[in-house]
């Protein structure tokens, strides 16, 4: 029989929701989610009660729970930025946690809660409306007041600052700002709740992180909390948000299989492992760190001692895949790709060694200098992992939560079919397909994120040009079909797929 892990996703996407199914289709673990319909869609708050009513009806059978804090309470990681609850209404509903435990006590509980972010651009495609026209004020006036009480604030920093004063709408700024104080209450309660061991295992990723603003300032005070109630050990907070249910998932087979996997960690580029990646706030081999970790991993020195080698193709610079026409000698001579792929190639055809490789060079895509490579050397199935999508910190989680699967499965069908789906998804559809579509839209009457619905002209436009990709540039080891293509939040950002090989 089965082991049945229930997830609450962050939100609906594909990438909260489904990938942790594929990755263990054909596996004894069997991931539950909710019913789509109750779950919301993007700013659409989920019915938080009846996907409570769920939990608490599927808890008393299940091995394990993957919990977002953010869904649970809110109705989703977009919402958590816009509910108007008040703190006694969430706590109220946070204490709820307690029960579950109670119907099962053997249930293992590993959660996550965001830290809100603060875009430094003004859209009001994931935060409240205001954000359209005040964002990068808002954004502005938390950076520069913390850059004040830092003490490392210019004088023309006082001076913009000052400007934004007088101009910002005060009213605005303290919803804002009051939001993220209830917010940051409920993380403290919830670290009780790891101290109690009502909860067994926390991950409070930063979405969007910066060295200063008011994310960082939210997670200063958060990290004081965990290191006051003595949680640093089991609390961790590091980069990311959407992959964070991929990590716990790997997390949690590894424990229930007695292992600790030791990762060997290789960067295309020496240089490159201390570039702080776009939208967070620190070196990125302190992130990865991190990563293995959470995954009840550890590093080490060599690869002769690895379970597996994770190869890291960063660059000392990094910026979105949409821009790779500013690629220049960071990318071109401060790396070096061609002893990358050998490497790779060495590590699984010689050392026999699982190789999962994070491409990071850019951000929201593959590289598609090195996809090139992998292709040319006949590694596309061969690897354990891979992902380039979104931040730095997603295409990480992924690719290592993939490779965690790979060595207790080996090479399955189900396996083969997220590598495909990644190189469809994450060269394909973000490194070309995207902007060849998106040069479209304006004479359509449509832009990156105002499109005509999840599946309409547009999917069929995206469709298309990845069964373009499908038939000339993905290698033919294997047939693979796309039997779903769509956009899920009726924007450019993201694609939803699902595809199979149809001849394993």
């Amino acid at each position: 029989m089965k082991k049945k892990i229930l997830l609450i996703p962050l939100d609906e996407r594909p990438c909260n929701r489904i990938f942790q199914q594929l990755l263990t289709k054909g596996t004894e673990y069997d991931v539950k989610t909710p019913p789509l319909e109750i779950l919301g869609l993007q700013k659409k708050a989920g019915d938080v009660n009846k996907i409570w009513a769920w939990l608490q009806k599927e808890v008393e059978d299940a091995y394990g729970l993957i919990l977002s804090i953010d869904t649970l309470l809110y109705g989703g990681l977009v919402p958590s930025r816009l509910h108007h609850k008040t703190v006694d209404e969430l706590l109220c509903k946070v204490d709820d946690l307690k029960q579950l435990k109670k119907n099962n006590k053997d249930l293992k509980i590993l959660a996550f809660d965001t830290i809100m972010r603060t875009p430094s651009y003004s859209s009001d495609d994931e935060e409240p409306d205001y954000y359209q026209t005040w964002g990068k004020d808002i954004h502005d006036y938390g950076m520069l007041t913390h850059k004040i009480e830092a003490n490392v604030a210019t004088d023309v920093e006082k001076k913009t600052l000052q400007e934004i004063n007088q101009r910002l709408p005060k009213d605005y700024y303290e919803d804002y700002i009051n939001r993220r104080r209830k917010n940051i209450e409920v993380t403290k309660r919830i670290i009780e709740f790891v101290k109690d061991g009502t909860i067994d295992f926390m991950v409070i990723p930063q979405d969007d992180a910066t060295p200063y603003g008011l994310t960082a300032k939210d997670q200063h005070s958060i990290r004081q909390y965990i290191n006051d109630t003595k949680q640093q050990l089991k609390v961790y907070m590091y980069p990311d948000a959407d992959g964070v249910g991929l990590t716990l998932l790997a997390r949690l087979i590894n424990i229930d299989n007695g292992v600790r996997p030791r990762v060997y960690v290789r960067f295309s580029s020496d240089a490159g492992r201390l570039v702080i990646p776009c939208l967070e706030d620190r070196h990125i081999i302190e992130t990865i760190k991190y990563h293995i970790l959470a995954i009840n991993g550890v590093m080490t020195e060599n690869e002769a001692s690895a379970d597996s080698i994770l190869m890291v193709n960063v660059a000392p610079k990094m910026f979105d895949v949409r821009f790779e026409n500013l690629k220049g000698i960071e990318h071109n001579v401060m790396r070096n790709l061609i002893e990358f792929i050998e490497y790779a190639d060495y590590a699984i055809n010689y050392l026999k060694k699982p190789v999962i490789i994070g491409d990071v060079a850019y951000a929201n895509g593959s590289d598609l200098e090195l996809v090139n490579l992998i292709y040319q050397k006949g590694l596309t199935y061969q690897l354990a992992g891979y992902a380039a999508w979104n931040s730095s910190s997603n295409s990480l989680a992924t690719a290592i939560a993939q490779g965690v699967i790979y060595n207790l499965y080996g090479k399955t069908k189900s396996h083969l079919e997220f590598l495909a789906l990644r190189f469809i998804e994450d060269a394909a559809y973000q490194s070309i397909v995207r902007q060849e579509v998106v040069n479209q839209l304006p004479k359509m009457g449509m832009d990156f994120f105002h499109i005509d619905g999840p599946d309409g002209k547009v999917s069929e436009m995206v469709k298309k040009g990845l069964q373009k990709y499908i038939e000339e540039q993905l290698p033919n080891d294997y047939k693979v079909e796309i039997i779903e293509c769509y956009q899920p939040w009726s924007r450019m950002y993201e694609v939803g797929l699902e595809i199979k090989i149809v001849d394993f």
